[in-house]
């Protein structure tokens, strides 16, 4: 992934998911949330929605960074979509299973998947 690439994907985050946020607030407060499903409750629900989605995302950028193979990287993609937490918190645990007792904690981040 280039970084001209991740600027564009993490502005348009940052635009859409601000542009969302602040015309949810001009549908209801924050602090007067009370449901799921029913207006105007559901645009917070879907604004939350929205925000988990852009973080697993953002967690996949990493992902697809360290996985240079694709089919780990579309697997992880579908994992990470589907099971959110659950699956990046595996991925991390898988990680960190693969550093050696000799490794410093920078490699976990810096280091790509062979």
């Amino acid at each position: 992934m280039h970084k001209r690439a991740l600027q564009i994907l993490f502005g348009f985050i940052l635009i859409t998911l601000t542009s969302y946020n602040v015309w949810a607030s001009t549908r209801q407060s924050l602090f007067a949330w009370g449901g799921l499903t029913t207006p105007p409750d559901n645009v917070w629900t879907i604004a939350t929605m929205i925000d988990a989605y852009y973080g697993f995302i953002t967690f996949y950028m990493w992902v697809w960074w360290k996985e240079v193979r694709g089919l780990y990287r579309a697997a992880w993609f579908v994992a990470i979509m589907l099971l959110g937490n659950i699956a990046m918190s595996a991925y991390v645990l898988r990680q960190l299973a693969r550093l050696k007792a000799d490794d410093s904690m920078s490699s976990l981040l810096s280091a790509r998947n062979a």
